[in-house]
């Protein structure tokens, strides 16, 4: 059977087991055995499984697989002799078993291998696909993201399955899938990620079955892959020919001057980043593309096209309280597409690796235009990039990416055009390089701050957030000063000194008390004092003149 035609056939018996697990009448397989009660093995959870309940088991992965060949009558007499057959089989397994309770893996395991060893392979995929929807085990810590954008609860035994799946179709046991899918479940809890995509997951897959020495099966997850990945581009591509049209398409002017097409598809796929995983909102996604057209006209410039959406994003927050976190998700894609080799019609499986591929190139920018202290390129830098999880910029709220933009992501100003040059999870990686980058083999250190950052478990002061790695690493929050009474303590400390600290940021907090107060006697120039107010005002707007940034 051709690969394709298996997996078509794959397809249409999970259809047919959700359908039969609702809707068939299952026949009484059980009572092929009715009063034999050994031999009879206990599961761990103290459970007995007598031959009945094995029968239970195997007859009805049977069904499933005669209802995918077409019929629709399974308990003829030759029908009960399959299922007799397959069940004595399993029954001397069990007589051979010592005398200890069993897991439920290990029981399913000997109707498995039993149904291999009889050469039953169509039945033995059935009930594994039968396990994959009643075996949940779930982690909280671990959100999958599926190539519709959707996020749902991890499942390890999904993995099993998969795994399962490519070691039946080459008619070997599967016993090994277990192994594959605690080794991937591992690496992720080591990673320590919020979000995963649903295509690094399987590379994992790919590279433990490889670590593991079992090519073969790899070679057959492989091509399982690549088919799915062409019948998915054909359902795609026929949607597109169904699908209803969406609102009237315009011609944007790009920065180059040419005019384009904007069909608003970038728009669709912003507003579905944005509503990932977010409660329940009371606006539908037509109803947000509608308002986020409001303002768009034809022959609108890309960078007026951009804020504006940006705009009515954050209009939209008077609307709904979920649309705070919307908001900064929208203004996240456009800084995505400005720093990164991205762009939201990638999606976001490419973005983890758009922030690896831009990491290096982010700080050599930095370098070139004296931004960035040289010393960062010392790092190994395909560690660190490695350990970046931009999921992590999905929590923050509209104001709290906007104040990362406006004030703290560092800016190249060397074009005639003003560019960020990086992304919240690098500026993120850069701060704790910075506070490293006089250790020996710091990278472990420095993936423990970065981790603290990017989960918001703490954050450094604004003077360390703007200077950290930079050629002037100037990481004091506040300084504290005394001011005499002359006009040399005055001017020097009070104005020139304090111009000079607050170039590099941090707060100051001052001494005046010594200033002689308005009226009182000037003995050099037997005149009269204006007090502390006049020199204050000189203060204050010293401090306005010297821009921190």
């Amino acid at each position: 059977m051709a690969f394709t035609e298996v997996l078509q056939r794959d397809q249409a018996i999970k259809e047919i087991v959700n359908r039969s697990r609702t809707e068939s009448q299952a026949q009484p397989w059980g009572q092929l055995y009715e009063g034999q009660e050994s031999p009879q093995v206990t599961l761990e959870s103290g459970i007995t499984v007598r031959p009945a309940d094995v029968a239970r088991l195997v007859g009805l992965a049977y069904e499933d697989y005669r209802l995918a060949d077409g019929h629709l009558l399974f308990f003829e007499e030759e029908d009960q002799q399959m299922v007799r057959r397959i069940v004595d089989h399993v029954l001397d397994k069990f007589r051979s078993l010592p005398d200890r309770p069993l897991s439920d893996q290990r029981l399913l395991s000997i109707v498995e291998k039993t149904l291999l060893y009889l050469k039953e392979y169509e039945i033995a995929k059935i009930l594994v696909i039968q396990r994959s929807l009643e075996k949940i085990q779930l982690d909280e810590k671990v959100r999958l993201i599926r190539r519709n954008g959707q996020i749902v609860p991890w499942n390890t035994s999904k993995i099993e399955v998969a795994v399962r799946k490519a070691f039946l179709h080459l008619k070997l046991d599967s016993t090994p899938a277990v192994d594959v899918a605690r080794a991937v479940e591992q690496k992720l809890a080591d990673g320590s990620k919020a979000f995963v995509h649903i295509e690094e997951v399987q590379d994992m897959v790919q590279q433990t079955l490889m670590e593991g020495g079992l090519y073969k099966a790899a070679e057959a997850y492989i091509l399982y892959r690549a088919r799915r990945d062409m019948l998915r581009e054909l359902e795609e591509a026929r949607q597109e020919q169904i699908e209803e049209p969406s609102l009237a398409t315009l011609r944007v002017v790009e920065e180059n001057g040419r005019t384009t097409e904007w069909d608003g598809e970038d728009l669709r796929r912003r507003i579905e980043f944005g509503l990932l995983d977010l409660p329940e909102i009371s606006l539908s996604s037509e109803e947000i593309e509608r308002e986020l057209h409001r303002s768009l006209f034809d022959g609108i410039s890309r960078r007026d096209l951009n804020r504006t959406v940006i705009l009515n994003a954050k209009a939209m927050m008077e609307l709904d309280s979920g649309m705070n976190v919307f908001a900064g998700r929208i203004l996240l894609s456009y800084i995505y597409e400005e720093v990164l080799p991205w762009s939201i019609m990638d999606g976001l499986g490419a973005l983890r690796n758009a922030h690896r591929e831009a990491f290096t190139e982010s700080l050599r920018r930095g370098v070139d235009i004296g931004r960035l202290n040289p010393h960062l390129l010392n790092y190994d830098l395909g560690r660190l990039a490695d350990a970046i999880d931009p999921s992590s910029d999905w929590a923050f709220d509209y104001l709290g990416v906007q104040t990362l933009y406006d004030r703290y992501l560092i800016v190249d100003k060397t074009g005639r055009e003003h560019r960020r040059i990086e992304t919240p999870q690098l500026f993120w990686m850069r701060v704790s390089m910075g506070l490293f980058i006089a250790y020996d083999n710091p990278e472990e250190q420095v993936i423990e701050l970065y981790n603290l950052y990017r989960t918001r478990r703490f954050c450094s002061s604004t003077p360390t957030l703007f200077n950290s790695g930079t050629m002037h690493s100037q990481l004091s929050s506040c300084y504290l000063y005394w001011v005499d009474d002359s006009i040399e303590g005055i001017m020097m400390r009070g104005i020139t000194e304090n111009a000079f600290l607050s170039k590099w940021a941090g707060g100051l907090g001052g001494s005046w008390t010594s200033v002689r107060g308005t009226g009182a006697h000037i003995n050099g120039t037997n005149g009269e004092s204006q007090g502390v107010i006049p020199f204050l005002k000189l203060h204050n707007d010293q401090l306005v003149a010297v821009n921190q940034g």
